[in-house]
């Protein structure tokens, strides 16, 4: 039975426009995004007249994360403020990447168990739930609709965990029903990096599924699947968009380092080099192809170009004689020219590139506040100004 109470289900059956939030993955890099979230969140609450008291759970409609983003994600939809989040991610730096044991690391290089401990007491404090009663997928702690991304190792296949009350797997008269999750274990599996964390097993039902990050699956950058869930059939959810004006989504990475042309030799490419960087060179694709599709088949307002023939979309037209929704993506390339754009000449790329760079969150902070300067416009929300 659906709670027709909860803020989440209220959401459900409203009218355009809807509001979509997707984060990407990428470790400790986060901070990017949570210093271009603070943006948002400061110049939302001054452009809809409200108080401290807002928050961006107020705003959005449907959240999306994986890995960090999905932290980042569930968050927002327990109605943390920003502020709260980066102390959260501060604090919390070091725990999450506690150095594994001399016998585990040659499976893994971090240990879990600091930040699983973390998440749970952080999601009961803010929700009020407790041990006996945490907070589950399902908890009307959860200020708007939530989706988180992982991959299912069991089953090779990459797992979109939401908490809409009307998709299948969440039907609580099901056994292995997604709502009864807990949340900070669904957060946790999707930040299981491979080689990074050891992996996190789910009881479901009768079965016992093994998840890693979902940044291992197509969907590091979540905001096409997201439009996807929030509008396909088959995810019960069916929001109608016809037009930019009926729907935003505003996607926000965690930085990329493209190669310099020219650099790569032959000789260079032995087994080493082809285990090392091939997962990232298909992370990285599958990650622009998500953002081209918003850019396709969304208006974009706002975008760093993809590559020198497609630019940034931004006033192009695509297969739809109409854009179906307003599209924004508010990234950083961190290489020395990314960096240099942003008048950051001081940071050393390397020192922001890495998923596991805790000695360096006051550049990734600054690196994310540069971004939100430069690229964060309250003329970009002109049509969604209203909640």
């Amino acid at each position: 039975m659906v709670d027709e109470s909860s803020q989440v289900t209220r959401r459900l059956h409203k009218k355009p426009p809807y509001k979509l939030l997707a984060l990407d993955g990428g470790g400790i890099r986060g901070l990017i995004t949570i210093e271009v979230l603070g943006e948002l969140e400061h110049m939302l609450q001054q452009a809809l007249g409200k108080d401290d008291k807002f928050v961006l759970a107020d705003y959005f409609d449907y959240v999306a994360g994986t890995s960090t983003g999905a932290v980042i994600a569930a968050c927002l939809c327990l109605g943390m403020r920003v502020s709260k989040i980066r102390q959260f991610y501060l604090d919390s730096a070091e725990l999450m990447f506690s150095k594994a044991s001399i016998f585990n690391r040659l499976k893994y290089k971090f240990e879990d168990e600091p930040l699983a401990l973390k998440l749970r007491s952080e999601f009961q404090a803010t929700t009020g739930e407790t041990k006996t009663n945490e907070p589950a997928l399902g908890s009307a702690g959860l200020k708007t609709l939530l989706m988180m991304v992982m991959r299912n190792a069991t089953t090779d296949s990459p797992w979109t965990v939401c908490n809409n009350p009307q998709a299948k797997y969440n039907d609580r008269q099901r056994a292995d029903c997604n709502l009864a999750l807990p949340l900070w274990q669904l957060v946790r599996a999707s930040t299981a990096a491979p080689t990074f964390f050891p992996p996190e097993q789910i009881a479901i039902g009768n079965n016992n599924f093994i998840f890693v990050d979902g940044g291992v699956t197509t969907y590091n950058n979540p905001a096409f699947q997201l439009f996807l869930m929030a509008t396909a059939e088959p995810y019960n959810l069916r929001w109608k968009t016809s037009a930019p004006e009926d729907m935003l989504i505003v996607s926000i990475g965690t930085g990329t380092s493209p190669k310099p042309d020219g650099t790569l030799q032959p000789d260079d490419m032995n087994l080493l080099f082809n285990a090392t960087t091939i997962p990232s060179a298909l992370m990285f694709a599958a990650l622009n192809e998500q953002d081209f599709l918003c850019r396709v088949f969304g208006q974009c307002l706002a975008g760093d170009p993809l590559d020198r023939e497609i630019g940034d979309m931004i006033g192009k037209s695509g297969p739809h004689e109409r854009k179906l929704f307003t599209y924004m993506r508010y990234n950083a390339e961190l290489t020395h020219p990314g960096l240099q754009g942003l008048g950051l000449d001081k940071i050393a790329p390397e020192a922001v590139q890495k998923l596991d760079s805790v000695a360096h969150k006051g550049d990734l902070m600054t690196v994310g506040a540069a971004v939100a300067k430069s690229k964060v416009k309250a003329e970009h929300f002109k049509n969604f100004l209203q909640l």
